[in-house]
């Protein structure tokens, strides 16, 4: 039966259905709700749900992975019950809920009864965030497969060349609505908020995209009398399972070769089933074939958010004037696709056709295989120049120990047995010095006529500083545990003093108070935000001095010694502990950029693709199955990221690339076999077989009797 919808003549601009510009906003409003959402989750299971980062990390991939999961959902209710129209509305109520709950989750003060600053219930939080997070699942991927098929169907048959300008003005809403939200919520939960305790601001950083799917779901509502709303056609995803079903289990029955063979294997379901239903679901499961490498590309694609973004953690973000944090830099792939999708659209298209060169869809698709694979390499290239500048830890059985000389003369230290000879200068520090662990016996420091000589009792695995200074009573040494074996997450620097001066201080650097200092003794390491400058208190009972501190870059660890404190000036000198990232995050952008090239002529064209070749009633469920594909990408890096035996980053990446690459060939040679249709024309010559069977029912029943006698 032929899809119906209303006639009536609809209101148009610049050719175009004036109603895809409500579906348009709503996109991008919705858009803006999800990657807002998304771009700040990992940080609060992290630091409010205090979920170590494996943990963190497995629920935000098994969130992402549902929500393009439950797409088969929506795609089965919007086919076969309640429309594209009633889905959209109706599970975009069950999304804004689900974003309202979230943001009620990230409330402190909530549980916080006894006003401490931290939740009493974390169980509760962690129940309202999961209820949330699968009513967002539920919502996102339950009407991800309607919004743009329901675009689509508001265009008529003759206006092809804008449905196909459509899909990417609905692309580039997209991601108009992840860039914006992706620089935005990171700075709302930046923000300190509460009742009880200031902190950071989650329930801010959440409410907003509950706010903008609110928004999203009236802008699509106000505009219901401008659409086309086709009407749902029955059960048809039953129907094809069942078609499927009956086929196999029929040719099963009749595999003997006296039975004669058929031009389909589902033609076997003819004895059941009408030719209109068998020849729709051969041109859906022939799209679905197709579908089946294409997990690789999102596999790569979804690694900006996790892999790239960690790369970035050891970048140095320093761009001048601005200083951009690591996971900012996810927003260059959105700021890409709204430049690059209408230059791709109205430039780079129209030469190639100059061409007469025939750039087909799947043609397209696989170029942007190939461009995600070279963009792993790029990768894969960036992080062996980040790998150069890595400082190497400590194994099991090793200690590093570094030395600052806190006095006025030169040091010169001998480690016992290896007769290895260290010069210290004064107020100056050393590199960390590997030594086995079992075999460091003693120390001999001698500074000025003075001579010492200390026992080495460290533990493996462990980084140690050793503190010298030569006074008239002797050398003054100090053992200090540095406890730090891995560069500074996300870009933040770890900052510690030690009191060189004759009394005791109370330290402060920003917001931090490292508390009283005794002379020649070391505070425990605070953490800072990466590249920004802080201003340094140092107050004894007699006067406060100040300074502010060196711009210490992204992911390094420093010792600073306070030397002096007069005119209300103190006197620092810095110690590297761990260097800071050197190479810049600018080196990202290559890779950013060819990826958005891949995503550019893969993504959009994927959409278009799958419209194009699907008949009218399953539109929805082959969306659902484009979507379905990126579900599994995302599960194939768990699986990839798991079961790899790789030590080294640059692998990982060569060895993604190296896959996608190999997926791309088979994908070609696919697509070179691959026979474009056009449901349309095959759905109108079933239109007219039917109403010839009505015309000459005697004939139509002879054919049927004869196909079930055989």
């Amino acid at each position: 039966m032929a899809a119906k919808s209303k006639d009536t003549k609809k209101p148009s601009c610049f050719g175009y259905p004036f109603s895809i510009f409500f579906i348009v906003i709503n996109e991008f409003c919705e858009r803006f709700s999800y990657y807002g959402m998304r771009a700040v989750l990992v940080l609060y299971f992290k630091y409010f749900l205090r979920w170590d980062d494996n943990f963190s990390t497995a629920i935000y991939h098994t969130f992402v992975a549902l929500c393009y999961l439950t797409p088969i959902l929506g795609a089965l209710i919007a086919d076969s019950w309640l429309g594209k129209f009633k889905t959209i509305v109706s599970l975009s109520i069950v999304y804004t809920v689900g974003q309202a709950v979230m943001a009620v989750s990230s409330i402190n003060d909530l549980t916080d009864h006894n006003t401490d600053g931290t939740p009493d219930s974390i169980v509760t939080h962690v129940a309202l965030s999961m209820t949330g997070l699968i009513l967002i699942a539920l919502g996102t991927g339950g009407i991800k497969p309607c919004v743009s098929a329901f675009g689509g169907d508001q265009f008529e048959d003759h206006q092809e060349k804008q449905r196909s300008r459509f899909f990417s003005i609905f692309y580039l809403a997209i991601n108009a609505g992840s860039l914006l939200s992706t620089v935005i919520t990171p700075i709302l939960r930046a923000q300190q908020c509460g009742i009880h305790s200031k902190q950071q601001c989650y329930p801010l950083a959440f409410g907003v995209p509950a706010a903008l799917m609110a928004v999203s779901l009236i802008v699509f509502m106000i505009g219901s009398g401008m659409y086309k709303k086709v009407q749902p056609q029955g059960n048809i995803m039953v129907q094809v399972c069942k078609c499927i079903g009956f086929a196999i289990k029929n040719r099963f029955r009749h595999r003997s070769k006296e039975y004669p063979k058929r031009e389909h294997w589902l033609d076997w379901a003819s004895e059941k089933y009408s030719k209109r239903l068998i020849t729709q679901t051969r041109m859906v499961l022939k799209v679905l074939f197709l579908y089946i490498p294409l997990p690789m590309f999102w596999a790569l694609f979804d690694q900006q958010g996790s892999r790239w973004t960690l790369q970035a953690t050891t970048m140095d973000g320093n761009f001048g004037a601005i200083q951009i944090q690591p996971d900012q830099m996810q927003t260059v792939n959105p700021i890409l696709i709204v430049i690059m999708v209408p230059v791709v659209d109205a430039v780079v298209y129209p030469l190639i056709r100059k061409c007469k060169i025939n750039f087909t869809p799947l043609r397209k698709m696989t170029v942007g295989m190939f461009l995600a694979g070279l963009a792993f390499i790029a990768a894969a290239l960036v992080q062996l120049q980040i790998d150069k500048t890595l400082p190497v830890f400590p194994a099991a059985g090793q200690s590093q120990i570094k030395i600052i000389n806190l006095g006025a003369d030169n040091a010169r230290v001998t480690f016992v047995p290896q007769n290895f000879n260290v010069s210290v200068e004064p107020l100056q520090g050393t590199d960390y010095w590997t030594f086995e662990t079992s075999q460091l016996q003693s120390v001999t420091v001698t500074s000025g006529s003075n001579n010492e000589t200390l026992n080495v009792a460290s533990a493996g695995g462990n980084r140690y500083t050793l503190t010298v200074k030569n006074t008239m009573s002797g050398i003054s040494t100090q053992w200090l545990l540095d406890n730090v074996t891995s560069k500074p997450e996300e870009g933040k620097n770890l900052i510690r003093f030690i009191n060189n001066l004759p009394w005791t201080v109370n330290v402060t650097m920003g917001d931090a108070d490292f508390g009283e200092l005794i002379p020649l003794s070391a505070s425990n390491y605070g953490v800072f935000s990466g590249g920004r400058a802080d201003k340094i208190v140092v107050s004894t009972n007699v006067t406060n001095c100040t300074a502010t501190s060196n711009s210490l870059g992204f992911g390094g660890a420093y010792t600073i010694i306070i030397n002096e404190c007069s005119g209300n000036v103190a006197a620092l000198n810095y110690s590297q502990d761990i260097p800071p990232n050197t190479v810049h995050m600018a080196w990202q952008i290559p890779q950013y950029f060819i990826m958005t090239c891949g995503e550019v002529v893969f993504s959009v064209t994927g959409l278009e693709f799958s419209y194009s070749q699907a008949p009218s009633n399953m539109k929805s469920v082959l969306q659902a199955g484009w979507l379905l594909t990126v579900a599994v990408g995302n599960i194939i890096v768990l699986i990839v990221a798991g079961a790899s035996k790789l030590s080294q980053q640059w692998a990982e990446y060569v060895l993604f690339a190296a896959l996608l690459f190999a997926v791309c060939i088979i994908f070609s040679v696919m697509a070179y076999f691959y026979t474009y249709i056009d449901p349309n024309e095959i759905e109108a010559q079933l239109d007219e077989e039917e109403k010839q069977a009505k015309k000459d029912p005697d004939v139509h029943e002879k054919e049927v009797e004869a196909v079930s006698q055989m």
